[in-house]
């Protein structure tokens, strides 16, 4: 069984719930968020993004809409930009386009999504639908989702950023198992960006893929940065221990992502984020000091323990 962040606050462990009282230090506090440059243009972006899996996928309801509407609201209130999404993620494209319509916001987010059809003719079917969901005449990042039919999706979208349509090219993983032929498109191909999954206590892409994605110029952005629900299981019923406050961590969540970020190869990370009070949570891992690298071993160690 897995233990959510929802049901770590609810019990008050973690010392999350303590963290809740008047200093107020769990949430972002006003000021600019951490940024990381893109290495293929330079362009800046925040550490900390949206994810829109699962969290994003069947809300169809005005109840269930609103709090994924003062989610992005609020992201582009403290500064964030980072918007992940993909057309198989149930309604999460549809929804971030029609939310952020709505908002008025399309100029101040990065919009990503991904294309994961069979086929020339498929993919351009798949990416065009793509466009009108997000209600966008270009995106910021498309990616070829999980490797599916690399050849063929990337020469599609490599024209569409000739035409201006897309901005940066890239391919996703979230699967250890497709990590050779993730390594192989890395050293064969000339990508904007990489996504891969990346946590504490699932750190295998640190072996190759993150130093590879340096050495090629290529921007990283992570996927479940959570290990799937596991660290938080891992934590239940445990306070934060003291030597967190040393890079600022104020929550369990902070932590998770901290450690991620302070990677040097990483660009942003996109946990899924539903609630206002997650999406403040998540932006404090964007402020104030980083894990070095000694206290990145320590942070390994701990969690290797547990």
């Amino acid at each position: 069984m897995y233990v959510t962040r929802r049901e770590l606050l609810k019990a008050g462990l973690g010392s999350a719930a303590a963290l809740l009282l008047p200093s107020g230090r769990l949430w972002a506090q006003p000021g600019p968020l951490i940024e990381r440059a893109i290495p293929s243009s330079g362009e800046r972006l925040p550490v900390i993004g949206v994810g829109t899996a699962r969290r994003w996928e069947k809300a169809t309801t005005s109840a269930e809409m609103a709090p994924l509407r003062k989610v992005l609201r609020q992201l582009a209130e403290r500064g964030g930009k980072v918007v992940d999404t993909a057309p198989s993620y149930g309604a999460a494209e549809a929804l971030t386009g029609e939310l952020a319509a709505g908002l008025g916001l399309r100029a101040s987010l990065f919009l990503a999504t991904k294309v994961g059809a069979t086929g020339r003719e498929a993919g351009i079917r798949e990416i065009e639908a793509s466009f009108r969901r997000l209600r966008t005449s270009r995106v910021d990042l498309i990616a070829v989702h999980n490797l599916r039919d690399i050849a063929t999706q990337l020469q599609t979208l490599r024209e569409l950023r000739q035409a201006g349509r897309i901005r940066y090219v890239g391919i996703t993983t979230s699967f250890p198992r497709q990590y050779p032929d993730f390594e192989r498109t890395m050293r064969t191909e000339t990508l904007d960006f990489i996504q891969v999954d990346y946590a504490l206590d699932s750190r295998d892409a640190a072996a190759t893929i993150l130093p590879l994605a340096a050495d090629r110029g290529m921007a990283v952005m992570i996927n479940l940065p959570f290990g799937r629900g596991r660290l938080f299981q891992a934590v239940q019923g445990r306070e934060l221990p003291p030597w967190a406050s040393s890079f600022d961590g104020a929550s369990w969540a902070q932590f998770f992502l901290k450690y991620i970020v302070s990677h040097p190869a990483v660009t942003c990370c996109v946990p899924g984020t539903a609630k206002v009070e997650y999406l403040l949570d998540n932006l404090g891992a964007a402020q104030g000091r980083l894990p070095d690298a000694a206290t990145r071993r320590r942070m390994e160690e701990f969690i290797d323990q547990l």
